[in-house]
C-alpha cells in the first residue's frame, strides 16, 4: 500500500493538516477530498518516493550472479572491470 501526501486548500488549516499530511491508502481507495480532522478541502500532491534502507545485501556480488546479471566497476575513463557475473573481464570505450 502506498503513502499519499495531501495539502489543505486555502489559508486556514487545523494542526493535523497544516502544511501537509500523509495517509497510507490502498491503490483502490478513493483519494481524500477533505481533512479527516477538520473537514477542510485537500488535494493530493506528488511527492518523492520513500526509499527503504537496509536492503544493501541484495546487491552483493553473489546475489547478482545468482540472478544472472553481470556487474562492472568503473576503473578509469571509459574502462570497466567485471566484479560479478559472466561476461568479458574488462570493457572499454576503445578511445585509448
Amino acid at each position: 500500500m502506498p503513502f499519499y501526501e495531501y495539502v489543505p486548500l486555502g489559508d486556514e488549516a487545523c494542526p493535523e493538516c497544516q502544511g501537509a499530511f500523509t495517509v497510507l491508502q490502498k491503490l483502490s481507495d478513493p483519494r481524500l477530498t477533505a481533512c479527516p480532522e477538520c473537514g477542510r478541502a485537500v488535494r493530493r500532491i506528488i511527492s518523492a518516493p520513500h526509499v527503504v534502507a537496509g536492503q544493501a545485501h541484495r546487491l552483493k556480488e553473489s546475489n547478482i550472479e545468482k540472478a544472472g546479471f553481470t556487474q562492472y566497476k568503473k576503473i578509469g575513463q571509459g574502462v570497466y572491470e567485471k566484479t560479478a557475473g559472466k561476461g568479458p573481464g574488462m570493457i572499454s570505450s576503445g578511445d585509448d
